[in-house]
Protein backbone atom coordinates (compact mmCIF):
# COMPACT_ATOMS: atom_id res chain seq x y z
CA UNK A 1 0.00 0.00 0.00
CA UNK A 2 1.34 3.38 -0.68
CA UNK A 3 -0.38 6.11 1.69
CA UNK A 4 0.47 9.84 1.88
CA UNK A 5 -0.01 11.40 4.99
CA UNK A 6 -0.97 15.03 5.26
CA UNK A 7 1.98 15.90 2.31
CA UNK A 8 2.80 19.31 1.63
CA UNK A 9 5.07 20.63 -0.68
CA UNK A 10 6.17 24.31 -1.41
CA UNK A 11 8.53 25.62 -3.62
CA UNK A 12 9.62 29.10 -3.93
CA UNK A 13 7.26 30.24 -1.22
CA UNK A 14 4.25 28.88 -3.61
CA UNK A 15 2.10 25.81 -2.33
CA UNK A 16 2.22 23.19 -5.12
CA UNK A 17 0.97 20.34 -3.31
CA UNK A 18 -1.10 21.19 0.20
CA UNK A 19 -2.01 18.65 2.81
CA UNK A 20 -2.23 15.82 1.22
CA UNK A 21 -3.64 12.38 2.41
CA UNK A 22 -4.18 9.23 0.27
CA UNK A 23 -3.79 5.13 0.40
CA UNK A 24 -3.34 3.21 -2.65
CA UNK A 25 -4.12 -0.36 -2.30
CA UNK A 26 -1.96 -2.94 -4.44
CA UNK A 27 -3.75 -4.06 -7.56
CA UNK A 28 -5.80 -0.49 -7.57
CA UNK A 29 -6.41 1.89 -10.49
CA UNK A 30 -6.12 5.64 -9.43
CA UNK A 31 -6.91 8.71 -11.05
CA UNK A 32 -5.94 12.05 -10.76
CA UNK A 33 -7.97 14.35 -12.64
CA UNK A 34 -7.19 18.19 -12.76
CA UNK A 35 -7.03 20.67 -15.14
CA UNK A 36 -3.34 21.53 -16.20
CA UNK A 37 -1.22 22.99 -12.39
CA UNK A 38 -3.88 21.44 -10.30
CA UNK A 39 -1.01 19.70 -9.26
CA UNK A 40 -1.29 15.86 -10.19
CA UNK A 41 2.75 16.27 -12.15
CA UNK A 42 3.80 17.52 -8.39
CA UNK A 43 1.79 15.36 -6.35
CA UNK A 44 2.83 11.87 -9.13
CA UNK A 45 6.95 13.15 -8.46
CA UNK A 46 6.21 12.85 -4.86
CA UNK A 47 4.73 9.43 -4.84
CA UNK A 48 7.68 8.57 -7.07
CA UNK A 49 10.91 9.73 -4.76
CA UNK A 50 11.36 12.65 -7.42
CA UNK A 51 11.07 14.97 -5.20
CA UNK A 52 11.00 15.27 -1.13
CA UNK A 53 7.58 16.99 0.77
CA UNK A 54 8.01 19.84 2.26
CA UNK A 55 6.10 18.42 5.37
CA UNK A 56 4.37 15.18 5.87
CA UNK A 57 5.48 11.23 4.85
CA UNK A 58 5.18 9.12 2.58
CA UNK A 59 4.64 5.17 3.48
CA UNK A 60 5.18 2.12 1.35
CA UNK A 61 3.79 -1.57 2.71
CA UNK A 62 4.28 0.06 6.35
CA UNK A 63 7.70 1.52 5.69
CA UNK A 64 8.68 5.19 5.62
CA UNK A 65 10.27 6.03 2.23
CA UNK A 66 10.03 9.80 2.21
CA UNK A 67 13.75 9.94 2.23
CA UNK A 68 14.42 7.05 -0.46
CA UNK A 69 15.96 7.83 -3.19
CA UNK A 70 14.05 6.60 -6.55
CA UNK A 71 16.58 4.75 -8.30
CA UNK A 72 16.03 2.56 -4.53
CA UNK A 73 12.75 2.02 -5.70
CA UNK A 74 10.62 -0.42 -7.58
CA UNK A 75 8.49 2.06 -9.85
CA UNK A 76 7.89 3.04 -13.49
CA UNK A 77 6.67 6.27 -14.86
CA UNK A 78 6.37 7.85 -18.21
CA UNK A 79 5.10 11.65 -19.02
CA UNK A 80 3.55 12.94 -22.00
CA UNK A 81 6.79 14.16 -22.98
CA UNK A 82 8.02 10.23 -23.67
CA UNK A 83 11.71 9.67 -23.23
CA UNK A 84 13.56 7.07 -24.70
CA UNK A 85 17.41 5.86 -25.26
CA UNK A 86 18.52 7.68 -28.47
CA UNK A 87 21.15 5.77 -29.42
CA UNK A 88 19.46 2.23 -28.71
CA UNK A 89 16.83 0.84 -30.90
CA UNK A 90 12.93 0.05 -29.75
CA UNK A 91 14.11 -3.34 -28.73
CA UNK A 92 16.65 -2.50 -26.32
CA UNK A 93 14.79 0.76 -24.92
CA UNK A 94 11.71 -1.81 -24.24
CA UNK A 95 14.50 -4.68 -23.11
CA UNK A 96 16.55 -1.85 -20.80
CA UNK A 97 15.08 -2.28 -17.33
CA UNK A 98 14.81 -6.13 -18.08
CA UNK A 99 18.36 -6.36 -18.50
CA UNK A 100 19.18 -4.22 -15.02
CA UNK A 101 17.49 -6.30 -13.65
CA UNK A 102 19.18 -9.13 -14.71
CA UNK A 103 16.55 -11.67 -16.58
CA UNK A 104 17.84 -14.04 -18.76
CA UNK A 105 17.93 -13.32 -23.07
CA UNK A 106 14.63 -15.94 -23.61
CA UNK A 107 13.03 -14.01 -20.78
CA UNK A 108 13.89 -10.78 -21.88
CA UNK A 109 12.27 -11.68 -25.99
CA UNK A 110 9.31 -13.10 -24.55
CA UNK A 111 8.93 -9.72 -22.54
CA UNK A 112 9.90 -7.59 -24.85
CA UNK A 113 7.97 -9.11 -27.71
CA UNK A 114 4.41 -9.22 -26.01
CA UNK A 115 4.76 -5.64 -24.98
CA UNK A 116 5.66 -4.61 -28.31
CA UNK A 117 3.01 -6.19 -29.85
CA UNK A 118 0.20 -4.79 -27.61
CA UNK A 119 1.22 -1.58 -28.64
CA UNK A 120 1.67 -1.75 -31.93
CA UNK A 121 5.39 -1.70 -32.52
CA UNK A 122 6.29 -5.49 -33.70
CA UNK A 123 7.41 -4.03 -37.22
CA UNK A 124 9.66 -0.86 -35.39
CA UNK A 125 11.64 -2.99 -32.91
CA UNK A 126 15.34 -2.42 -35.35
CA UNK A 127 14.62 1.16 -35.54
CA UNK A 128 15.88 3.91 -33.42
CA UNK A 129 13.38 6.28 -31.74
CA UNK A 130 14.25 9.48 -33.60
CA UNK A 131 13.04 6.90 -36.76
CA UNK A 132 9.59 6.98 -35.27
CA UNK A 133 6.78 9.31 -34.66
CA UNK A 134 5.96 10.93 -31.37
CA UNK A 135 3.18 8.37 -31.32
CA UNK A 136 5.54 5.41 -31.97
CA UNK A 137 8.04 6.96 -29.07
CA UNK A 138 5.41 7.71 -27.14
CA UNK A 139 4.14 3.24 -27.25
CA UNK A 140 7.81 2.79 -26.88
CA UNK A 141 7.84 4.60 -23.07
CA UNK A 142 4.77 2.70 -22.41
CA UNK A 143 5.86 -0.83 -23.50
CA UNK A 144 9.48 -0.40 -21.41
CA UNK A 145 6.89 0.42 -18.26
CA UNK A 146 4.97 -2.92 -18.98
CA UNK A 147 8.40 -4.75 -18.76
CA UNK A 148 9.37 -3.35 -15.44
CA UNK A 149 6.96 -5.17 -13.33
CA UNK A 150 7.24 -2.04 -10.98
CA UNK A 151 5.33 -2.47 -8.02
CA UNK A 152 4.31 1.43 -8.85
CA UNK A 153 3.37 2.71 -12.23
CA UNK A 154 2.81 6.31 -12.35
CA UNK A 155 1.71 7.84 -15.94
CA UNK A 156 1.33 11.51 -17.13
CA UNK A 157 -1.23 11.84 -19.35
CA UNK A 158 0.47 9.20 -21.38
CA UNK A 159 -2.01 9.36 -23.93
CA UNK A 160 -2.31 12.58 -25.03
CA UNK A 161 -0.20 12.49 -28.19
CA UNK A 162 -1.77 8.81 -29.76
CA UNK A 163 -4.25 8.35 -32.01
CA UNK A 164 -8.22 8.11 -31.17
CA UNK A 165 -8.11 4.38 -32.08
CA UNK A 166 -5.21 3.05 -30.09
CA UNK A 167 -5.91 5.47 -27.30
CA UNK A 168 -9.20 3.46 -26.49
CA UNK A 169 -7.25 0.28 -26.93
CA UNK A 170 -4.98 1.01 -24.37
CA UNK A 171 -7.66 2.92 -21.80
CA UNK A 172 -9.49 -0.86 -21.86
CA UNK A 173 -6.01 -2.90 -21.66
CA UNK A 174 -3.55 -0.64 -19.76
CA UNK A 175 -5.76 -1.27 -16.43
CA UNK A 176 -6.04 -5.24 -16.77
CA UNK A 177 -2.08 -5.53 -17.38
CA UNK A 178 -1.18 -3.64 -14.52
CA UNK A 179 -3.61 -5.13 -12.06
CA UNK A 180 -2.22 -8.77 -13.20
CA UNK A 181 0.76 -7.83 -11.85
CA UNK A 182 -0.55 -6.59 -8.42
CA UNK A 183 1.33 -2.89 -9.33
CA UNK A 184 -0.22 0.29 -7.88
CA UNK A 185 -1.42 1.82 -10.85
CA UNK A 186 -1.84 5.66 -10.79
CA UNK A 187 -2.85 7.66 -14.03
CA UNK A 188 -3.04 11.51 -14.42
CA UNK A 189 -5.87 12.97 -16.98
CA UNK A 190 -7.28 16.40 -17.31
CA UNK A 191 -10.15 14.53 -18.84
CA UNK A 192 -13.07 13.98 -17.05
CA UNK A 193 -14.35 10.88 -19.61
CA UNK A 194 -11.29 9.48 -19.85
CA UNK A 195 -11.45 9.29 -15.84
CA UNK A 196 -14.71 7.76 -16.36
CA UNK A 197 -13.65 5.12 -19.07
CA UNK A 198 -10.75 4.07 -16.76
CA UNK A 199 -13.25 3.60 -13.71
CA UNK A 200 -11.19 2.35 -10.42
CA UNK A 201 -11.06 5.71 -7.80
CA UNK A 202 -10.39 9.20 -8.68
CA UNK A 203 -8.55 11.78 -6.82
CA UNK A 204 -10.22 15.24 -8.02
CA UNK A 205 -7.69 18.10 -7.85
CA UNK A 206 -8.12 21.88 -7.26
CA UNK A 207 -4.88 24.00 -6.74
CA UNK A 208 -2.53 21.74 -5.27
CA UNK A 209 -5.28 19.78 -3.14
CA UNK A 210 -7.07 17.17 -3.28
CA UNK A 211 -10.94 17.83 -3.33
CA UNK A 212 -12.20 14.64 -2.95
CA UNK A 213 -10.72 10.45 -3.70
CA UNK A 214 -13.24 7.34 -3.71
CA UNK A 215 -14.87 5.40 -7.00
CA UNK A 216 -14.73 7.24 -9.88
CA UNK A 217 -18.50 7.00 -10.54
CA UNK A 218 -19.61 8.09 -7.23
CA UNK A 219 -16.83 10.76 -7.46
CA UNK A 220 -18.93 12.02 -10.78
CA UNK A 221 -22.28 11.49 -8.62
CA UNK A 222 -21.63 12.85 -5.85
CA UNK A 223 -19.29 15.84 -5.62
CA UNK A 224 -19.01 17.08 -2.06
CA UNK A 225 -18.55 20.54 -3.64
CA UNK A 226 -18.65 22.30 -6.94
CA UNK A 227 -15.04 22.67 -7.08
CA UNK A 228 -15.19 18.84 -7.43
CA UNK A 229 -18.23 19.22 -9.75
CA UNK A 230 -16.17 21.73 -11.86
CA UNK A 231 -13.55 19.26 -12.12
CA UNK A 232 -15.72 16.57 -13.20
CA UNK A 233 -17.26 17.95 -15.98
CA UNK A 234 -16.53 18.58 -19.66
CA UNK A 235 -17.55 20.41 -21.35
CA UNK A 236 -17.99 22.75 -18.24
CA UNK A 237 -20.15 22.27 -15.57
CA UNK A 238 -23.93 24.16 -16.08
CA UNK A 239 -24.42 26.33 -13.11
CA UNK A 240 -26.86 28.88 -11.67
CA UNK A 241 -27.41 30.83 -8.72
CA UNK A 242 -30.65 31.30 -7.31
CA UNK A 243 -32.90 31.14 -4.43
CA UNK A 244 -35.12 28.40 -2.74
CA UNK A 245 -38.41 29.57 -1.46
CA UNK A 246 -41.08 26.72 -0.20
CA UNK A 247 -40.34 23.82 -2.52
CA UNK A 248 -39.00 25.40 -5.81
CA UNK A 249 -35.80 26.58 -7.48
CA UNK A 250 -36.69 30.15 -8.37
CA UNK A 251 -34.55 30.87 -11.82
CA UNK A 252 -36.05 34.24 -12.49
CA UNK A 253 -38.17 34.95 -15.59
CA UNK A 254 -41.25 33.19 -14.02
CA UNK A 255 -39.55 30.00 -14.27
CA UNK A 256 -39.57 27.86 -10.90
CA UNK A 257 -38.13 24.34 -10.79
CA UNK A 258 -39.44 21.86 -8.55
CA UNK A 259 -36.75 20.32 -5.95
CA UNK A 260 -36.79 16.77 -6.57
CA UNK A 261 -37.14 14.53 -3.08
CA UNK A 262 -33.58 14.65 -2.03
CA UNK A 263 -33.50 18.43 -1.77
CA UNK A 264 -37.38 19.18 -0.83
CA UNK A 265 -36.53 19.79 3.10
CA UNK A 266 -33.15 22.19 2.22
CA UNK A 267 -33.71 25.67 4.34
CA UNK A 268 -34.83 28.09 2.01
CA UNK A 269 -31.94 30.25 1.23
CA UNK A 270 -29.99 31.11 -1.95
CA UNK A 271 -27.79 28.22 -4.04
CA UNK A 272 -26.05 26.87 -6.46
CA UNK A 273 -27.66 24.49 -8.83
CA UNK A 274 -25.56 22.76 -11.19
CA UNK A 275 -26.14 20.21 -14.54
CA UNK A 276 -23.85 18.70 -16.65
CA UNK A 277 -24.07 19.87 -20.19
CA UNK A 278 -25.45 16.28 -21.53
CA UNK A 279 -28.35 16.80 -19.11
CA UNK A 280 -29.67 20.31 -20.27
CA UNK A 281 -31.85 18.98 -23.36
CA UNK A 282 -33.31 20.93 -26.62
CA UNK A 283 -36.17 18.46 -26.59
CA UNK A 284 -38.14 17.82 -23.96
CA UNK A 285 -36.55 14.76 -21.92
CA UNK A 286 -39.49 13.69 -19.78
CA UNK A 287 -43.48 14.80 -18.06
CA UNK A 288 -40.85 16.27 -15.17
CA UNK A 289 -38.74 18.66 -17.31
CA UNK A 290 -38.61 22.03 -17.12
CA UNK A 291 -38.93 24.70 -20.46
CA UNK A 292 -36.65 27.98 -19.63
CA UNK A 293 -36.52 30.35 -22.49
CA UNK A 294 -32.43 30.84 -23.55
CA UNK A 295 -30.87 32.56 -26.01
CA UNK A 296 -28.34 31.16 -28.62
CA UNK A 297 -24.93 32.47 -28.58
CA UNK A 298 -22.56 29.98 -31.13
CA UNK A 299 -22.83 26.19 -31.83
CA UNK A 300 -20.74 24.35 -32.79
CA UNK A 301 -20.82 21.24 -34.20
CA UNK A 302 -18.69 18.00 -34.55
CA UNK A 303 -20.58 15.93 -36.79
CA UNK A 304 -22.08 13.75 -34.28
CA UNK A 305 -22.58 16.21 -32.02
CA UNK A 306 -23.25 19.43 -31.16
CA UNK A 307 -22.46 21.92 -28.80
CA UNK A 308 -25.21 25.04 -28.20
CA UNK A 309 -24.15 28.14 -26.19
CA UNK A 310 -26.90 29.57 -24.15
CA UNK A 311 -27.50 32.48 -21.94
CA UNK A 312 -30.35 33.16 -19.24
CA UNK A 313 -30.38 35.30 -17.31
CA UNK A 314 -26.86 36.17 -15.89
CA UNK A 315 -26.05 32.35 -16.66
CA UNK A 316 -23.77 30.85 -19.61
CA UNK A 317 -24.78 27.33 -20.03
CA UNK A 318 -23.36 24.35 -22.67
CA UNK A 319 -26.03 21.84 -24.10
CA UNK A 320 -24.10 18.87 -26.03
CA UNK A 321 -26.79 17.63 -28.30
CA UNK A 322 -26.87 14.79 -30.83
CA UNK A 323 -26.49 14.88 -33.90
CA UNK A 324 -26.38 18.33 -36.49
CA UNK A 325 -27.97 21.25 -34.19
CA UNK A 326 -28.11 24.78 -36.48
CA UNK A 327 -28.84 27.91 -34.93
CA UNK A 328 -28.46 31.47 -35.72
CA UNK A 329 -26.72 33.46 -33.06
CA UNK A 330 -29.30 35.16 -30.78
CA UNK A 331 -32.19 33.25 -32.05
CA UNK A 332 -34.48 32.32 -29.06
CA UNK A 333 -34.97 28.02 -27.91
CA UNK A 334 -36.36 26.08 -25.31
CA UNK A 335 -33.78 24.31 -22.88
CA UNK A 336 -35.40 21.78 -20.44
CA UNK A 337 -33.88 20.84 -17.25
CA UNK A 338 -34.65 17.54 -15.65
CA UNK A 339 -34.98 18.13 -11.93
CA UNK A 340 -33.37 14.93 -11.08
CA UNK A 341 -30.34 15.53 -12.72
CA UNK A 342 -29.59 18.49 -10.74
CA UNK A 343 -26.66 18.73 -8.16
CA UNK A 344 -27.49 21.71 -5.35
CA UNK A 345 -24.52 23.42 -3.40
CA UNK A 346 -24.96 26.23 -0.40
CA UNK A 347 -23.23 29.32 -0.78
CA UNK A 348 -19.78 27.53 1.10
CA UNK A 349 -19.93 25.44 -2.35
CA UNK A 350 -20.37 22.32 -0.43
CA UNK A 351 -23.11 19.60 -1.47
CA UNK A 352 -26.65 20.29 0.11
CA UNK A 353 -29.51 17.53 0.90
CA UNK A 354 -28.68 14.11 0.41
CA UNK A 355 -25.76 14.76 -1.69
CA UNK A 356 -24.16 16.18 1.49
CA UNK A 357 -24.51 13.01 2.76
CA UNK A 358 -23.49 10.41 0.45
CA UNK A 359 -20.29 12.74 -0.29
CA UNK A 360 -19.53 12.97 3.20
Amino acid sequence: MLELRDVSKTVGGADHISGVSMRLEHGSLNVLLGPTLSGKTSLMRLMAGLDRPTAGSVWFDGKDVTGVRVQDRNVAMVYQQFINYPAMTVYENIASPLRVAGKDKARIDAEVRRAAALLKLTPYLDRTPLQLSGGQQQRTALARAIVKNARLVLLDEPLANLDYKLREELREELPKIFAETGAIFVYATTEPHEALLLGGSTATLSEGRVTQFGPTIEVFRHPRDLVTARTFADPPLNTIVLDKVGRDFVLGGGVRLPAPPDFADIPDARYTIAFQPHHLSLDRPGKDAVAVPARVAVTEITGSESFVHLSFADARWVVLAHGIREFEPDQMVEAFIDPKHIMVFGADGRAAGRMRKEAA
